[in-house]
């Protein structure tokens, strides 16, 4: 059966911006797959990560490269060896799970072998700012049970003390994006731990993070960009207790489903993350979230406007996806 392959790039306002440690965005960009066979179709999104050396030009040449091994029936396991992990991986293998689901008049979780799909709690990112900023950002959101705060390195400690005071009940997470360094590490963690934050993720630039081997990790510390993109965790337990798993690293969700075997495995937690994207790209993480510890998969909320259908929202509760969706 002659197999249809698109590629489309995408944009999606960001309401209000996004600030983190390296970069700020008004939009969200992203890649789009669909594979059509005549009477089906299945999608994928990515998210380039240029934290990484991809874009939306070097994506969509990534996956034009594999259009011909598609159209000859690649599989979801022979992709693995076919493309390296990134985000133009994660967009065809998405897109070959949805497309294999609704061949087989099944669910996608049913493919994985999983359980009925549940509700998860989402976290909801407060970009950084000045903590004066940050206060008003996370006022409006103190009724959301879990938040998720950008920080930038030195000031971080005020940061995390007025978003503290601004949502008291909620439970925080933080995020440096590798910024924080020798002059503000022993600050920030004392600030974090006065504040109850649950979890620091990537407070340390990858290429230093050895600092964190042999420390009294009094909070929860989880690597992010650690985890690079094809590699495993082996060697994160010493320097990190969690792993945030995100299918644009992995490069799709057959990868991050074997992540999160080895992250078990290595006793370590898992957060599930996401880059910003639509409801399309987070729907194959939510099969990764039934087993994550925290999940941050809050893309289409940050968003002026979804695609359409979209994930359902109520608060901060993510509901699976539904078939016309994804999977």
């Amino acid at each position: 059966m002659s197999l249809e392959v698109s590629i489309r790039a995408e944009r999606f306002e960001i309401a209000g911006g996004f600030r983190i440690s390296r970069e700020t965005r008004t939009h969200a960009q992203v890649v789009v797959v669909t594979l059509r066979d005549g009477a089906h179709a299945g999608h994928g999104e990515c998210v380039p990560y240029p934290r990484y050396g991809e874009s939306l030009e070097s994506v969509q040449a990534q996956i034009e490269a594999v259009v011909p091994d598609l159209k000859n029936g690649l599989t979801r396991d022979r992709l693995l060896g076919a493309m390296p992990a990134g985000a133009a991986r994660n967009a065809v293998d998405c897109a070959l799970w949805d497309l294999d689901a609704k061949r087989a008049g099944k669910r996608a979780h049913e493919l994985a072998g999983a359980a009925a799909l549940h509700p998860v709690t989402t976290a909801f990112t407060i970009s950084v700012d000045t903590p004066e900023a940050m206060a008003e950002k996370t006022r409006a959101a103190a009724h959301r049970p879990l938040l998720k705060i950008k920080l930038a390195g030195p000031g971080d400690d005020a940061r995390i003390a007025a978003v503290r005071a601004a949502a008291p009940d909620s439970t925080l997470i933080v995020d440096a994006n590798e910024a924080w360094d020798e002059s503000c590490f022993e600050t920030n963690m004392a600030a974090c731990e006065a504040a109850g934050v649950a979890l620091i993720e990537q407070p340390l630039p990858s290429a230093d993070d050895g600092l964190l081997a042999g420390l009294e990790r009094r909070v929860t510390i989880c690597a992010d960009e650690s985890l690079h993109p094809g590699s495993g965790i082996d060697g994160l337990k010493a320097r990190y207790d969690a792993v945030n798993i995100k299918l644009d690293k992995a490069g799709g969700l057959t990868a991050a489903l074997e992540l999160v075997k080895a992250a078990r495995a290595a006793d370590l937690k898992i957060m599930v993350g996401c880059m910003l994207g639509t409801s399309l790209a987070m729907a194959p993480a939510v099969l990764i979230a039934q087993a994550a510890d925290y999940v941050d998969l809050d893309g289409p909320l940050l968003l002026a406007e979804d695609r359409m259908p979209g994930l359902r929202f109520e608060g901060s509760t993510l509901f699976p996806p539904e078939p016309e969706l994804w999977g």
